[in-house]
């Protein structure tokens, strides 16, 4: 590769063939050269998700000490962070009283109403058994400060965030990524509405909504035996909460990785515009497992 085609901050950029065969054939190992986020690399997947926890229980615990709220975003996918985040916290005595969680997503039936509560898909019934439910009860995070996006009111979870953190971002974002690059159920508008024409403005400006999934969004349901219990629809936080937080912090991994953090920020694959953060490379960060 003649030059770092892949720092440079491009709206709506489609590589040419020859480049983007560059972009995928680029060793891992050389990622975080080329990319304007940081990359961490890791053997294996569970020493990924041991940084995630470590970065979330630090985050606590440092303003814990400053008698600050801590204001986080969370996935459901991963999940392997959580039971080391509990463990971790229990043992440091860590007390989440003051965190306020956000979390990305939430399935709905087809008539767009959440899913029961036990359902095996429920994001609400795993992040109660992945975290809540493992925190010492006296350091365990109060009810009321576990927010999930509500499909009857998609404003409320946004105005929350603001009146938190002062519209200032929530301090850090966690996530995964999807398999063809979006973030919560944020897809590539193109995936969602052949006829809906967004600029790229418009759609990091998104709020918390209301959707339909689309085949490509349940590949990865369907590797899994229960994949025809898949909801067919969701309500996701929209980009503009996501892209403001302080920090992001995503988990991922192989194809999808190099896409994050070296294709050109572009709507097809809505996750490359945390590439345009500022001082991503202090602010962003990937964890890749090999």
């Amino acid at each position: 590769m003649a030059e770092k085609r892949f720092q440079g901050i491009v709206r709506n950029v489609t590589l040419t063939r020859e480049d983007m065969q560059k972009l995928l054939e680029m060793p891992l190992d050389q990622m975080d050269e080329w990319s304007p986020v940081r990359v961490e690399l890791f053997d294996s997947r569970e020493p990924a998700m041991e940084r995630m926890a470590r970065i979330m229980v630090d985050q606590i615990a440092a303003n814990n000490a400053e008698d600050k709220i801590t204001t986080l975003i969370l996935p459901v996918g991963p999940v392997a962070q959580y039971p080391i985040a509990a463990e971790m916290s229990n043992r440091e005595g860590i007390s989440w009283k003051n965190v306020w969680t956000f979390n990305m997503d939430e399935y709905l039936d087809w008539e767009g109403r959440p899913i029961p509560y036990d359902h095996p898909m429920s994001f609400h019934r795993a992040m109660d058994l992945s975290l809540f439910s493992l925190l010492d009860e006296e350091i365990r995070i109060p009810e009321e400060q576990r927010w999930f996006p509500d499909p009857f009111d998609p404003d409320a979870i946004d105005a929350k965030i603001d009146e938190l953190t002062h519209d200032e971002g929530v301090d850090i974002c966690f996530g995964g990524i999807g398999e063809h690059g979006h973030i919560a159920f944020n897809e590539s508008p193109d995936l969602m509405n052949h006829y809906a024409h967004l600029t790229p403005e418009e759609f990091k400006s998104s709020k918390t909504r209301v959707l339909p999934l689309n085949p490509e969004t349940l590949v990865r349901a369907q590797r899994s035996p229960r994949y025809t219990l898949c909801p067919p629809m969701a309500v996701t936080l929209g980009m503009r909460v996501l892209l403001e937080a302080k920090r992001i912090v995503l988990a991922t991994g192989g194809t999808v990785a190099k896409i994050a953090a070296m294709h050109p920020p572009s709507m097809d694959f809505p996750v490359t515009h945390i590439q345009e953060h500022p001082n991503a490379k202090d602010t962003v960060t990937l964890l890749v497992s090999q």
